[in-house]
This record gives structure tokens, sequence and C-alpha cells, in this order.
């Protein structure tokens, strides 16, 4: 897919905004929900969408929604860089299929990297649910420790 076309309300973001599939929900708030990548790249893989609008990429991506996108991967990274102890973390943001993106729904990824491990490629090994969900479970308590100091600008 380019970087032009129609937004598909079936693409596999909206399913998991609306229900119709489940995520290991890492963070969620008016705007933003966070999950963990089902076929992550390495232990903690993190996706971050929009809640509202049809957003395919950053260029269709409102300029009021842009913000709490990035404010949201910023915090998100810390709470990540606490919990899981990372020697590094890839933000990742694609747009356009040549130019990456595999799902048609604006997203941030947050990909811990640690020394010697070798990063898995996208979207190929998915993850095992149970180590997904005690991941989940870390994060999100991590999450509710650190959320007092989230209160206001970042």
């Amino acid at each position: 897919m380019s970087l032009h076309g129609e937004y598909d309300p079936n693409n596999v973001f909206a399913k998991i905004l609306r229900g119709d599939l489940p995520c290991h929900r890492v963070y969620e708030d008016d705007a933003i929900l966070a999950f963990l990548d089902a076929f992550p790249q390495s232990p903690g893989h993190t996706l971050i969408i929009p809640k509202h609008g049809r957003a395919r990429n950053l260029l269709e991506l409102d300029d009021s929604a842009i913000a709490p996108v990035f404010r949201c991967a910023k915090r998100l990274m810390g709470v990540i860089v606490t919990e899981l102890q990372p020697v590094g973390v890839q933000m990742l943001q694609f747009n356009g299929g040549d130019g990456g993106q595999s799902v048609f729904h604006l997203h941030v990824h947050l990909v811990p990297r640690w020394k010697g491990q070798p990063l898995g490629l996208h979207g190929q090994t998915p993850g095992n649910p149970q180590e997904l969900a005690a991941i989940a479970e870390r994060l999100r308590r991590r999450v509710a420790a650190m959320a007092p100091a989230w209160e206001g600008p970042a």
C-alpha cells in the first residue's frame, strides 16, 4: 500500500480498538492505546496508536493528535527503561508500505534493545502469550507507579 488511499476500518488496530480482537494492554487513556506487539522484535516491544480518527500514516494524523501519541511514547519509553532495563530503545514510525508500514493505522513502535541480543524480524514470529501477558502486567504496574508524575506537560 502506498502513502495514499482509503482507511480500512477492518485493519487489525481498528479491530483492537473496537474490542473485536484482544491485545496485551500496557496503557490507555481517552486519546491513546498502547499494547504489546503480538509479533515482537524483542521483549516489551510496544505499539502506541491514536484511538480517534482514521489516520493511516503521519501525514493523515490530525495535528491535535500528534502530541498525545509522542508524549505517550516518551513516557512509555521511560516505563520500559525503568522496568525492563534495556541498554537502548528504538522508536520507529513507518509510513506507507515501501516505508516499512504493515498495518495502515498510524502507530509508533518502542523496541527495547539489549547488548548482544539479535533483533527479531518484524511481523515474523508470534510472541508467547504467557510471556506477553507477564510483560504487559509488569509494564502496567510500572505505569501505575509512575502515573502521578505524568500529570502536566512531559
